[in-house]
């Protein structure tokens, strides 16, 4: 597996590769000091198979350099890695297609569980992103409500059985499970044999199950429920 760290703090980019060659011996790690540097990476090896970019870069805003990247490479995973634990940094670098998105001030553990479920298909995003500032509309008796309460008192370690709670057909959990992927409506309908006009009716039922008003709070929430099903370790600071 190939990872390239996108970082100007060169402290920064030795620590996160002595971290990252903690998934195996498989793992290959390229750096890039810049964004010019990464687009040079990329464009001469696009085979690589995930990306960790910080987003405070001295050449470019790291939010430009993620719009690029999934723009010019769609399939290609990208965690942001950053000294920000902004809610409003998290929503925007989820929204903008971030499979992930660790603070730089979480734990080893964490950035490594969070590559983990990042490689299997799943979204990470911060435990505690979810604050004041990100709250769903959900009343007593959403079916989202009635998850996230099993799984704070739940000891299982499957993620299944909470999404089978929220009540979605099936051909809606597939839309999920791709929405939570970051598919937009055009690759859904692709993948699942489905017309955009079915999907974006599918999605729609999903969100008000979900309780949410966007493609970006069904990921952030579901993600989080999830965690907590999981038993995601505790946040916290090296």
């Amino acid at each position: 597996m190939k990872v390239l760290l996108i970082d100007d703090h060169p402290l920064i980019l030795s620590a996160l590769r002595t971290v990252i060659q903690g998934l195996g011996d498989h793992v290959h790690v390229a750096t890039a000091d810049s964004a010019r540097a990464a687009r040079d990476t990329l464009r001469q090896d696009p085979s690589h198979d995930l990306v960790l970019l910080d987003l405070q870069l001295g050449d470019a805003d790291g939010f430009d350099l993620l719009a690029d990247l999934r723009s010019l490479y769609p399939a290609l995973p990208v965690v942001v890695v950053s000294a920000s634990d902004r809610t409003s940094d998290v929503i925007r670098a989820i929204d903008m297609g971030a499979m992930g998105f660790v603070p730089k001030r979480a734990s080893n553990d964490t950035l490594l569980e969070a590559l983990e479920q990042v490689i299997s298909g799943g979204v990470y995003v911060p435990p505690m992103s979810m604050g004041a500032d990100f709250q769903p509309t959900l009343n007593h008796a959403s079916p989202l409500r009635q998850v996230q309460q099993a799984a704070q008192t739940s000891d299982y370690q499957q993620t299944a059985p909470s999404l089978r709670q929220l009540g979605l057909t099936a051909r809606q959990t597939d839309v999920l499970n791709l929405l939570l992927k970051g598919q937009p409506n055009k690759l859904i309908a692709r993948e699942l044999g489905l017309s955009v006009e079915t999907v974006k009716d599918h999605v729609a039922a999903v969100l008000r199950t979900l309780g949410v008003s966007s493609r970006t709070q069904a990921v952030i929430a579901v993600s989080q429920i999830l965690q907590k099903q999981a038993g995601a370790p505790a946040w916290s600071a090296h």
